[in-house]
């Protein structure tokens, strides 16, 4: 294998490594510096690891920001409105979840030099490559949609007409997109991000008081008691902030943004800083309602995002109306622009065709048409007379809950293998945490589909239950685990940093598929067939919803 040297470690060079785009290989050009491919020195000073830090924000902050898109600030304001602050304490939970996923993703894109949907094709088959993509595809267009309802519902609080915001805002993700730089498009991208802190004056206008919102966020409580409203609005939540999508987005990205096993620790970072940006800007989104609408005639009587801004336009005055619908119109954008970009880059990796911001449109007319036409398919259906639009918009969150579960276990197994990943494998800590989240992950998908099957269920004891169960099946796993797991080798030396920073993964045809054991084989075909079960269900209760209204 042909390796250059990286302070005296071994670098897989871009000719032999799994790297196919030469686009992806080259000097780090980000919205706030640029960082040499020839630039092999040590950071020292915090002054150089700054501006390094600031080459290298992006993936991490943007994937994140883009998550409170336009169904985010519908869910936040909807928690507000109707539970004042008792649902703050959710939020703060979600910070390690949010971290612990998304790290693994900065591992993946950095070593790898590949993206998700190319890993999961590779490694597992076509056929989980093609299932995970047509996931992706079915929920990513469906999120489209909600975003451009939130730019007719932003808009039209200023009295423009869907036929005119829908349109423009559509031409002009395609013009940032295919714009043929990457550095164009993640500047665009951080001006939105920076956009999503209007939400700290428009929190400002409610007035809010330090007692309740600290009270919210320490002490777990559900105003009016658990039901099946709430905790589905809970998941809701949990749903609207963790989303598969971001897991193909972020990676994809970064393998864009030619980042390397080097700088995984600024991405860290940026990941890190992303999650708690995001996390605090729902807080505040929550707190905005909670104090506008509390003892008011408004108080638990959400409608939606555009009855939000104006029933806090009436509340608060027009500032705060207006904010509210640019801080919607800000998310659609951004949540759309990110979306639509991960689900053409799964299907550029998938399908192997060219996909890198580095490209101008006729260098990669696949990537980019794909792009323009989930834009505009999504865009048509909202112009589209009586379509059932907030039909469309529980259906995201629902679908959200049902396929994050196995977004998270692809996730997992691929960090552990290390024939992609070397030495940079899950520990044993974090698979440990990562299997308590898919579990928990996988009860709320439960209660989701079964809430939404059976409305008049017990959702107190159905939660109780499944916790009980969930708590025995990890209990199990753990005890397989323990004894499985081969045993420490005495004197054993710890693996150098440089020889870590230097490793990338080899070419993905050099690799051998690996083994399933029957365990393995029967727990997948075990969730495909619960995830095809669980979709069928709620698709039945969607036309039953559509069919009585």
């Amino acid at each position: 294998m042909a390796n250059d040297t990286l302070d005296g470690a071994p670098q897989v060079g871009a000719s032999t490594s799994a790297v196919l785009d030469e686009k992806h290989v080259g000097d780090i050009r980000g919205a706030l510096g640029t960082i040499r491919l020839q630039d092999t020195g040590g950071r020292r000073g915090w002054g150089a690891r700054l501006l390094t830090l600031a080459a290298i924000v992006g993936p991490g902050i943007i994937v994140m920001v883009g998550d409170n898109d336009a169904g985010g600030v519908a869910t936040y304001s909807q928690a507000g409105q109707n539970y004042g602050t008792s649902l703050l304490w959710v939020l703060p939970l979600l910070i390690p979840v949010l971290i612990v996923n998304q790290e693994m993703v900065v591992r993946l894109g950095a070593v790898t030099g590949v993206g998700h949907a190319r890993l999961i094709k590779e490694r597992f088959g076509r056929f989980w490559g093609l299932f995970s993509v047509g996931n992706l595809l079915v929920l990513d267009f469906l999120t489209i949609v909600t975003e451009f309802i939130g730019v007719d519902l932003a808009l039209g609080y200023f009295g423009v007409s869907k036929f005119v915001s829908v349109p423009a805002a559509a031409l002009g993700l395609v013009a940032i997109t295919a714009s043929g730089s990457f550095r164009r498009w993640e500047r665009f991208m951080l001006l939105f991000v920076v956009a999503n802190f209007l939400v700290i004056p428009l929190a400002v206008f409610s007035h809010p008081r330090a007692g309740p919102v600290l009270h919210g966020l320490f002490v777990p409580g559900i105003s009016g008691g658990a039901n099946s409203t709430s905790v589905l609005l809970i998941i809701a939540i949990v749903g609207t902030t963790v989303a598969p999508w971001q897991l193909f987005f972020q990676q994809s990205n970064i393998v864009d943004k030619r980042i390397t096993p080097r700088y995984i620790n600024y991405e860290r970072a940026d990941t890190v800083l992303g999650s708690f940006v995001t996390v605090v800007g729902a807080c505040l989104m929550v707190v905005t309602c909670a104090f506008a609408f509390s003892h008011t005639t408004y108080f638990h009587h959400f409608t939606d995002a555009g009855g939000v801004a104006r029933d806090l336009g009436r509340r608060l005055g027009d500032a705060a109306g207006t904010l509210y619908a640019l801080v919607l119109l800000n998310a659609s954008i951004i949540g759309a622009a990110a979306v639509t970009l991960g689900t053409s880059y799964a299907f550029g990796d998938f399908f192997g065709a060219h996909h890198s911001l580095h490209r101008s449109f006729f260098q990669a007319k696949g990537f980019y048409s794909s792009f323009a036409g989930l834009v505009a398919v999504a865009g048509g259906i909202v112009l589209i007379p009586h379509a059932p639009l907030g039909l469309i918009t529980v259906a995201v969150q629902a679908l959200a809950g049902v396929l994050l579960p196995s977004a998270a276990v692809f996730l997992l197994l691929l960090c552990n293998d290390r024939a992609v990943l070397g030495p940079w494998c899950n520990r044993l800590w974090l698979n440990a945490v990562t299997t308590l989240v898919i579990g928990v992950l996988i009860v709320m998908s439960l209660i989701l589909v079964v809430t939404t099957v059976l409305p008049d269920v017990d959702v107190t004891l159905l939660a109780l239950v499944l916790a009980v169960l969930l708590a025995a099946v990890l209990a199990v796993v753990g005890v397989v685990v323990a004894r499985r797991r081969p045993a420490p080798v005495p004197g054993a030396a710890p693996v150098p940093r440089a020889y870590r920073e230097g490793w990338r993964m080899p070419p993905l045809a050099l690799l051998g598929r690996p083994e399933w054991s029957r365990g393995r084989v029967l727990a997948m075909r075990a969730m495909s067939g619960y995830l095809v079960i669980a979709v069928l269900l709620l698709l039945v209760k969607a036309i039953e919803l559509g069919s009585t209204h």
